[in-house]
């Protein structure tokens, strides 16, 4: 009798996997409980206090089940426990909200995290397979450089933008900050770039004058970077190196101008003429007096005053 024995454990491990098989296969053809599992946010920062710092978890329910929801670490530890025992119906979408904190409120380390569903009546525990991802790391970016350093964005085509070129440690979107207002922003996430800027802001033209820039970054959880290092341009459309000019009537006087315009008009009491930039040579008013040099470029002036007068006498 005792050399059935092996025999008769043999069938019986055979049964039970067959068994076994036929209920994995059975599992395998019927529907899930739970379909349109969603989670917008793969990856979010519980710190960023910006749009992205929550997850949304949203499902449907094939029939109405009371569902207890967690959110697993990559353990399969629970660190949240959103919903406990809350009566879902059939067939509407539901969602739920986390803020990347676990049951104590403590933003949950780095890491992978999955929705976990338990339903009461179906007797059964799904994990989703939408993952997770918390990231509370800021981005950093580096201004690499900003040419040309004086520019003139009057629309002739001639030095009309700055060009700013940066770096960042990771993808993350770029923006530029001029005296700490937003001018312009890289699409993408390259880690690479340039930004080029036409000294316009709110999409008014620019004041001559110094402009302070720096660069800031938001990578795709929406940690912010503290802004890069501080670049400073010049604005400038036309200036005279000279704003009080002395001389003697019908003298010859030497102005120096500075512009990135072809040619510039000039004006002095009532002669006037165009020349290139650079050193302006004119002949003073034959009238002793105060007279007014204004040099034009593209519409904007700069101006200096002449004085004229006669040498002392002997």
């Amino acid at each position: 009798m005792a050399r059935y024995a092996p025999a008769a454990l043999v069938a019986a491990l055979l049964v039970a996997t067959g068994l076994a098989f036929a209920y994995t296969e059975q599992l395998k053809l019927t529907r899930s409980p739970i379909f349109g599992t969603r989670v917008p946010l793969k990856v979010f920062s519980p710190v960023c206090g910006c749009a992205t710092a929550r997850a949304r978890i949203s499902f449907v329910l094939r029939r109405r089940d009371r569902v207890r929801l967690e959110v697993i670490d990559g353990r399969g530890d629970t660190v949240r426990t959103l919903v406990r025992g809350r009566l879902v119906p059939a067939g509407r979408r539901v969602a739920f909200t986390w803020d990347g904190r676990d049951d104590r409120g403590r933003v949950v380390p780095e890491g992978r995290y999955r929705p976990k569903v338990h339903l009461d009546a179906d007797r059964r525990t799904i994990v989703l397979p939408n993952r997770i991802r918390v990231d509370t790391t800021p981005p950093v970016v580096e201004l690499v450089g900003a040419r040309p350093r004086a520019f003139s964005p009057d629309g002739d085509g001639r030095r009309d933008r700055v060009r700013v070129r940066y770096r960042v440690d990771g993808p993350a979107r770029v923006a530029l900050f001029a005296d700490g207002v937003r001018v312009g922003r890289k699409r993408g996430q390259q880690e690479e770039g340039r930004i080029d800027w036409n000294g316009r802001v709110d999409g008014e033209a620019p004041a001559p004058g110094v402009r302070v820039l720096d660069l800031r970054a938001t990578d795709e959880a929406g940690n912010e970077s503290r802004p890069s290092r501080r670049a400073r341009v010049l604005i400038r459309y036309v200036a005279l190196g000279r704003t009080r000019i002395g001389t003697r009537p019908g003298a010859r006087l030497a102005v120096l101008v500075l512009s990135d315009a072809a040619r510039v008009e000039w004006r002095l009491g009532t002669r006037r003429g165009t020349a290139r930039p650079g050193t302006l040579r004119l002949r003073a008013p034959l009238q002793p007096g105060r007279y007014t040099l204004v040099v034009t470029a593209n519409g904007f002036d700069a101006r200096a005053a002449v004085f004229v007068r006669r040498p002392p006498a002997p």
